[in-house]
């Protein structure tokens, strides 16, 4: 069957480094870090992997992550031999397109589009970047705190801090603005940004642009070579923002809510 579970790290990173740019979070998640919360298919052809898809298990909603490397029909192949497989609720980041295939399965809500950017260019980021702080897990209680306010819909865990790639933006000694990141693997040399956010009262000063042009020059200090991130597709502040760092979209795809539909529904 072409349909495959996938469990050696080396060949799952074999395929995704041909486009590393596209596929820099199931990298991350490649690392020791993340690898415990994933699960991962793949679609075979004459014995070469043609598709992967990764299911990331530690939310509390599992998300699956499903970029379509061409032919996509492949993929489509792959998401309709899995699908009865998968929770029967989830999150999905997926190639448009595909939500088709997973829609026999379930209910789709909440379908936004998506741009995966990646940073091209590094010689744009000293004219933005802003003194930071890094932050550690002494600071989890503020950290908290901080985006109860600014994000309260925001996907941040405790151990993120442990990575010691969050830092943050402070006036008057209080945080004013913090730039983290979803995925850190010095060992796949991959990171993507995330939790990236500032005080609602001190919105439009480029707080988050500093702090991201901060982050980012530590990444690369620690021999990152792709830094992604991924932004809603009519945000055009933010993209506008990130443009201004060096990022250029790679990926197009769509951010979906999935619910298993009832027996006869």
């Amino acid at each position: 069957m072409p349909a495959v579970a996938l469990d050696d790290r080396e060949q799952i990173a074999g395929f995704l480094r041909r486009n590393p740019r596209a596929h820099a979070y199931e990298l991350g998640d490649l690392d020791d870090f993340e690898w415990p919360h994933t699960v991962w298919f793949g679609w075979e052809s004459a014995g070469r992997l043609e598709q992967v898809t990764l299911l990331y298990t530690e939310p509390r909603i599992p998300v699956l992550i499903a970029i379509a490397e061409p032919p996509q029909r492949s993929m489509g192949e792959l998401l309709a031999a899995i699908t009865w497989s998968l929770p029967s609720v989830l999150y999905t980041h997926a190639t448009p397109g595909l939500l088709d295939t997973l829609a026999e399965r379930y209910v789709i809500e909440d379908a936004e589009p998506h741009l995966r950017f990646a940073l091209e260019r590094t010689d744009l980021l000293d004219r933005h970047a802003l003194e930071t702080e890094i932050l550690t897990p002494e600071e989890l209680d503020e950290v908290r705190a901080f985006y109860t306010k600014a994000y309260p819909g925001t996907w941040f865990v405790p151990r993120m801090l442990t990575t010691g790639r969050y830092v943050g933006v402070r006036e008057n000694g209080l945080l004013a603005c913090i730039a983290g990141v979803h995925v850190h693997s010095p060992t796949w040399r991959v990171a993507a940004l995330g939790n990236v956010a500032t005080l609602p009262e001190l919105r439009g000063r480029g707080l988050a642009r500093g702090a991201c042009a901060s982050l980012c020059r530590l990444l690369l200090d620690d021999g990152i070579e792709t830094i992604a991130l991924n932004v809603r597709a009519n945000n055009e502040a933010a993209i506008a923002s990130y443009a201004r760092l060096g990022f250029a979209p790679v990926a197009e795809y769509v951010e979906a809510s999935l619910l298993a539909r009832t027996v006869g529904g």
